[in-house]
Formats: C-alpha cells, sequence, structure tokens
C-alpha cells in the first residue's frame, strides 16, 4: 500500500524516462546533425551518383541515336587520347590539386611514416595489383586472347587522375594521396612497357608488342604534369599575393569544377563508345566481369590491410582507392596505338573506366557509410 507510493520506487520509473528522453534528444541532435550535413552539401556533391547515372544514360543515348557523335569526339587526338577526354581529365585534376598543400610537403618528406605509406602503395600497386588482375584476365579471358591483353594493360596502368577525385569525395589525405600519385607516375614511366611485355609476350606467349618508354612518358607528363604544375604555380602565387583567406574563398569557387569535369569526362566517353559498347555487349560483359571482381577485392583487401596495420581513416582511404584506380587513358592510348581503334584490346581498355566509375563511386559512399556506422577516425 504505502510502500507502493514510497519515494524509492517513484524514483526509479522518473530516472527512466529522464534517461529515455536524453536518449531520445541525443538520437535527434545526431538526425538533425546528419540532416543538416546533407543539405549544407552543394547541389552538384548531394546528389553526385544520379548526375553520374545521367551522364551515363546521356552519353550511351547520344553514342546510338547520333550517328556523327562518336566519329566527331574521336577526330581530335591529343597523345593518344580523344581531345575532349583529355580537356574533361585536366580540368577534373586541376582544381583538386590546387588544394594540396604543397608548401608543407617537405615536412612529410621528413617523416618515416610517408616513406612506409609509399613502400606499401609500391607493393600493391607494382605486385600485388598488376598480377591479381593478370591472372583474373586468364581466369575470365581464357579463349579471347585480344580482350584479355585489353584488361591487362587497364590493370598495368596505376591512377594519376581519378583516384584524387575518389579520394577527395571519401575525405582522404589529399596530401598523402598526391604524393602516391607522383610517385606512381615515375614509376609508371618506369615499369608500365617492360610489365606488359612480361605479361603480355613473355608470359602469355602472345603477339608481339611494340611499346615504348616515349608514349608512356609523355601521358605521365600531361596528365599528371600540366594539372600539377598549374596547381602548384596556382596556389603559391595568390598565397603569396593575396593571402590564404582569398585563397580559400577561390578554391569554394573552384571545387565545383573538379566534378563537372568528372560529369564531362564520362559524357564523352559513353558517347563515344556508347555504340560500340551497345553492339559488342556480350564482349564488355566478359571484360566487365573481371575488372568488378578486381576493383572491390583490391579495394576491400587493401582497406582491410591497412585498417590492421593502423593507418587511420584517411590513410586508409587513401592508400585503397590508389590502388583499386587506374590509369585508363594509358590503357585506352596504348591499345589504340598499338592495335587500332577498333580493336579487341580497344574495347577492352575502353571498358575499364565505364565499370571503374560507378563501382569505385559505389566504395565511396560505402566506405563513408563505414566510418559514420563504426566512428572510425585517426
Amino acid at each position: 500500500m504505502a510502500q507502493g507510493n514510497s519515494p524509492e520506487t517513484l524514483a526509479i520509473p522518473n530516472i527512466s524516462a529522464e534517461k529515455a528522453g536524453l536518449e531520445s534528444q541525443d538520437a535527434r541532435e545526431r538526425v538533425d546533425d546528419k540532416l543538416s550535413a546533407f543539405k549544407s552539401l552543394g547541389l552538384l556533391d548531394r546528389y553526385l551518383a544520379l548526375w553520374i547515372l545521367l551522364a551515363m544514360i546521356v552519353g550511351v543515348l547520344l553514342g546510338n541515336f547520333v550517328e556523327e557523335t562518336a566519329p566527331a569526339l574521336q577526330k581530335g587526338k591529343f597523345v593518344g587520347v580523344s581531345l575532349p577526354i583529355a580537356i574533361g581529365l585536366l580540368v577534373m585534376m586541376y582544381p583538386i590539386l590546387c588544394k594540396v598543400q604543397y608548401e608543407m610537403l617537405h615536412h612529410l618528406l621528413q617523416e618515416r611514416e610517408l616513406w612506409l605509406q609509399i613502400a606499401f602503395s609500391v607493393i600493391v600497386n607494382w605486385i600485388i595489383a598488376p598480377f591479381f588482375m593478370f591472372g583474373l584476365a586468364w581466369a575470365f579471358l581464357p579463349d579471347r586472347s585480344s580482350l584479355r591483353v585489353g584488361v591487362i594493360l587497364v590493370g598495368l596502368g596505376r591512377c594519376i587522375a581519378m583516384v584524387l577525385i575518389w579520394n577527395s569525395l571519401a575525405s582522404g589525405d589529399q596530401n598523402y594521396c598526391a604524393i602516391l600519385v607522383v610517385v606512381n607516375s615515375i614509376l609508371q614511366m618506369v615499369l608500365f612497357a617492360p610489365l606488359a611485355l612480361l605479361f603480355i609476350k613473355v608470359i602469355s606467349g602472345g603477339e608481339e608488342l611494340e611499346l615504348s618508354y616515349s608514349t608512356v612518358a609523355t601521358n605521365v607528363a600531361v596528365f599528371l604534369g600540366i594539372p600539377l604544375g598549374a596547381a602548384i604555380l596556382t596556389r603559391l602565387l595568390i598565397l603569396k599575393l593575396a593571402g590564404s583567406k582569398r585563397y580559400e574563398i577561390f578554391l569554394k569557387w573552384l571545387s565545383p569544377w573538379s566534378l563537372l569535369g568528372l560529369l564531362y569526362t564520362i559524357l564523352v566517353l559513353f558517347a563515344s563508345q556508347g555504340r560500340q559498347v551497345i553492339h559488342q555487349i556480350v564482349s564488355v560483359v566478359r571484360v566487365a566481369a573481371p575488372l568488378v571482381v578486381y576493383f572491390i577485392v583490391i579495394f576491400l583487401a587493401t582497406l582491410y590491410t591497412t585498417c590492421q596495420l593502423g593507418f587511420g581513416y584517411k590513410l586508409s582511404v587513401t592508400q585503397s582507392f590508389t590502388a583499386a584506380s587506374n590509369n585508363f587513358e594509358l590503357a585506352i592510348a596504348v591499345a589504340v596505338a598499338t592495335f587500332g581503334p577498333d580493336s579487341d584490346q580497344a574495347l577492352a581498355s575502353t571498358v575499364g573506366p565505364l565499370i571503374e566509375v560507378p563501382v569505385l563511386l559505389g566504395l565511396v559512399y560505402i566506405v563513408r557509410a563505414m566510418s559514420k556506422r563504426w566512428n572510425w577516425k585517426d
């Protein structure tokens, strides 16, 4: 009776109610934070997946229903790559490279951790990844040597362009990413040609393959050298003449151009190859299979390994996207120059970015969701 109305028994439900109220308030605050973060994104960033999908669809429609599209896009060539695609790549890379703190890189070069990151990247990018793609090419295409060669070329080209996009979208470390891109570019000039000969001619016993170092070096110099040099010059000049606040304003204006360049490049890629992709759908599907496996397995395996090594979120993301991304412009340029624009090798190398874009964009969303779910921070 009276005991049921005692203060002690009433205190328990009151504390529970208060706790439940606090928990529900915390939950509401977390939801509000997520919504405000989502609303704070620009229209381009917020619906990037939708814009990419639309760019793909429009590109395929143009390539298939406007017959003049593909020939017009392939007319102009710049270091073996379609001129419209080359313009898109340069526009895409420049804004991101402007965000790199070049004035601080000499401090990074003095750190032991940087050299460990470089060593890890070299092992994954130049030993594990190329051999894994080589194995997948043989496993999925044992009876189509020409398509297999195109897939192998994609695996040999380490990324110097789109990796900057994926790393930026996933909030990886931009300074480390820029350094890894430069290292891979230098190694690409040295290793691409001999590894291609090893995989395609020596191990596979395939056709004669003539690859010159100048082709690879020119590609790297153009697609990394031009935007990198322009970005360094831009950053140092504006910081010196106008100060850091003005430079931040400049970056806010410049940032959307990177994603606009990505969308433009995707549109041009699908428009120039859309007809060929549709009319050779069986070959495209057969090439797509090993590429999908490659991108997902290499990314997740690198992410897991870096987590186990204690790299932290930013460095793990940077290493994973660097390992999973590929230099499709180099693969396409080499395939076209060596085997011709209408060859199966060129088709297979062209399928590379068509698969890479949606798969790696999906991995961006996955890794960001993982970081929120498990509160994964540096």
